[in-house]
């Protein structure tokens, strides 16, 4: 199996604490606290405020993930197996409560190609999407995998599973956008974006793609019309 990207996987952790800053109503104040902590580099006193908010709701999935998350990054930051296990533990403590947890399925799988464990990373995930199978995110985690890897075929795969199961999803349009883009299909990725967006519509990144690729097809389309017209004009006068 091919190496994957390692700059992708590091970009999925960086990302993954954000995603969680809003968590349960009962514990946002330890919550947004932790994560204000954590974006500023103070990883111990972050993971304090998600032990609080644990403490006040011992099944705060959320909270759980955070912590893990947190660990996951310093673990990665230090190459401490040790910090990483201990991340481990926590994804499996979220994923043990909720076991549709979205963002918890991306960080352990993100871990386990990281400590070199990446056909554990795919088994982990096939098991999900053979658990829950009309869960279109374990389809849309299930093709990020596959896309790290460089196999954009099952990765395309995986996402039209993802749709047929909620035509709705977002993720997944954005993502299959994304792979039409990769591969020159530029009309189809706007396409997949206008999609994506319209179910979402607070995508400023997938908004500016849609613009910038509507700009190189007009380009693009400008250029070619400029060729075609040129081949008509002779290139010599004739005197009548």
């Amino acid at each position: 199996m091919a190496k994957p990207i390692n700059r992708t996987a590091f970009a999925l952790v960086l990302s993954l604490v954000a995603i969680c800053s809003g968590c349960q109503w009962t514990a946002t104040g330890h919550n947004l606290h932790g994560v204000r902590l954590h974006n500023t580099g103070q990883y111990a006193p972050a993971i304090q405020e998600f032990q609080k908010a644990i403490a006040k709701r011992p099944d705060d999935t959320d909270a759980l993930y955070n912590v893990a998350a947190t660990l996951h990054r310093m673990g990665a930051e230090k190459n401490d197996p040790q910090i990483l296990k201990q991340a481990e533990d926590f994804y499996h403590q979220c994923l043990d409560i909720d076991g549709n947890h979205v963002d918890c399925h991306r960080g352990l799988a993100v871990l386990l190609v990281e400590t070199g464990r990446e056909q554990k990373a795919f088994t982990f995930l096939h098991n999900w999407v053979r658990a829950n199978p009309n869960v279109a995110d374990g389809h849309v985690e299930l093709a990020r995998l596959y896309e790290e890897f460089g196999d954009k075929e099952a990765a395309e795969q995986s996402l039209h599973n993802a749709l047929g199961v909620d035509e709705s999803n977002f993720r997944a349009w954005t993502a299959l956008g994304s792979l039409r883009e990769q591969t020159g299909q530029y009309a189809l990725a706007i396409q997949n974006y206008q999609r994506s967006v319209k179910h979402n519509n607070f995508q400023p990144q997938v908004a500016q793609r849609i613009a910038s690729l509507s700009r190189d097809l007009q380009t693009q389309t400008s250029a070619t019309n400029n060729r075609t017209r040129m081949v008509n004009i002779p290139t010599t006068i004739q005197q009548r």
